[in-house]
């Protein structure tokens, strides 16, 4: 069996020490029946050598934007067109910025400009330029055009540091690239979505304590992000209600920004869906008086007591309305995931709930992958950890899937 059979896939290497796996990745790429060119960029060629890629491969390597050998000189383009997906592995944190602020500075940069084939990142470094949040928001911001985030992985590095940012292993890399074209072959058959109206809610709300001070939490807000942008590309019409956040508003996207959860249940009721997705952390509670200038410690005799009132709950709101959409929600958990998601499924009247264990620091809240289980009335369906990318595309099918089962 040949997944990639008859596939065309075009790997740039960049820069980095990881690239000493690329070889291999050719192969494995090439044993699932795709076609390999390779551009090789001039950081890559101090790791690995064209002829190497080029034996492997059986196709030229090429490494100028301006090839002499090419059609009109113009190597680039035939690539770009020839190309069913681009994946760059390794990606440095150059390659990364230099994509995500539009650059064509080499054939690699120019490239990924030029194709309307798929584009896939497997970024590799050192786990503490990983984690720097210029990295974060360069990685986001390709996220939220649609560009596939393949890893990273966690493990001992080269420099000897362990954490997150080796690249996935060739054959991880190989079956996550046979993935996309899975789904994409699936969302074209089913036509996914076919034009719903979908609403979706992300990130945290912020209540205030005086005009500086607020009671919020960690979401990020990079779940639901990726959920409107894998919805918007399978044919919905997405509104985002959003939180306070950092990220940029996905492509196709109607994006309705707030603050307060009183501001996110007015947003929502006074939109009109045919799925409701409530993936923010919303507050429960917000401060009975806020104060109207800032609170001084000075003037205090002690710490100040907060009083707190509940904030009302906007999933089950809309859920139990007299004409509910389909309902899907998050449940954000520290223990006993899967008793609280089922009370919460029940208790709020949903069709789905989306469980994950936010106590693991290297899932959920602020992290760049998430691992989660699904749970409905008579059934459930686990995702192993992995990019947020890749996961919302992963729900967005299955829940295309229950909507259109219940609405035949």
């Amino acid at each position: 069996m040949q997944p990639l059979l008859n596939k065309n896939v075009v790997l740039g290497v960049s820069g980095g020490i990881a690239a000493y796996k690329t070889p291999d990745l050719v192969r494995r790429l090439k044993e699932a029946g795709a076609d390999v060119r390779v551009v090789l960029t001039r950081g890559g060629e101090a790791f690995v050598t064209p002829l190497s890629l080029q034996a492997v491969s059986a196709n030229p390597v090429s490494t100028d934007l301006l090839d002499p050998t090419a059609e009109a000189a113009m190597g680039h383009i035939e690539l770009a067109k020839w190309a069913d997906i681009i994946l760059v592995a390794p990606a440095s944190a150059n390659i990364i910025a230099r994509l995500a602020n539009g650059l064509a500075d080499d054939l690699l940069t120019t490239l990924v400009l030029a194709t309307t084939a798929k584009v896939a990142i497997a970024p590799a470094m050192n786990q503490q330029m990983w984690a720097a949040s210029v990295v974060q928001e360069n990685t986001q911001r390709l996220a939220t055009r649609g560009v596939n985030i393949l890893g990273p992985a966690s493990g001992s590095q080269a420099c000897g540091d362990v954490g997150e940012g080796r690249m996935c292993e060739p054959t991880d890399l190989r079956d996550q690239l046979i993935n996309l074209f899975e789904q994409q072959s699936h969302a074209q058959h089913q036509k996914l979505w076919n034009n719903a109206r979908i609403t979706i809610t992300a990130g945290p709300t912020r209540e205030a304590i005086d005009p500086v001070r607020y009671i919020s939490n960690h979401s990020s807000g990079k779940m639901g992000y990726a959920l409107a942008a894998a919805a918007a590309r399978t044919g919905a019409q997405v509104t985002l209600i959003s939180g306070p956040v950092s990220l940029e508003p996905p492509a196709g996207v109607t994006l309705i920004a707030v603050e307060t959860a009183e501001q996110m249940l007015a947003a929502t009721e006074e939109t009109a869906m045919d799925v409701f997705i409530g993936c923010a952390a919303v507050s429960d509670y917000r401060p009975a008086e806020v104060a109207s200038q800032k609170i001084k410690k000075e003037q205090q005799q002690g710490a100040p007591s907060l009083s707190l009132i509940k904030n009302p709950d906007v999933l089950k709101t809309i859920a139990t309305s007299k004409q509910p959409p389909f309902c899907i929600g998050f449940a954000a958990e520290t223990n006993n995931l899967r008793e609280h998601a089922l009370a919460k499924l029940d208790a709020k009247k949903l069709k789905l709930i989306v469980a994950n264990d936010v106590s693991d620091k290297t899932i959920g809240f602020n992290s760049e992958q998430n691992a989660v289980t699904v749970y409905w009335q008579d059934g459930k369906k686990a995702f192993s950890a992995q990019n947020k990318t890749s996961l919302a595309e992963a729900l967005n099918q299955l829940f295309a899937e229950h909507f259109f089962n219940e609405n035949k």
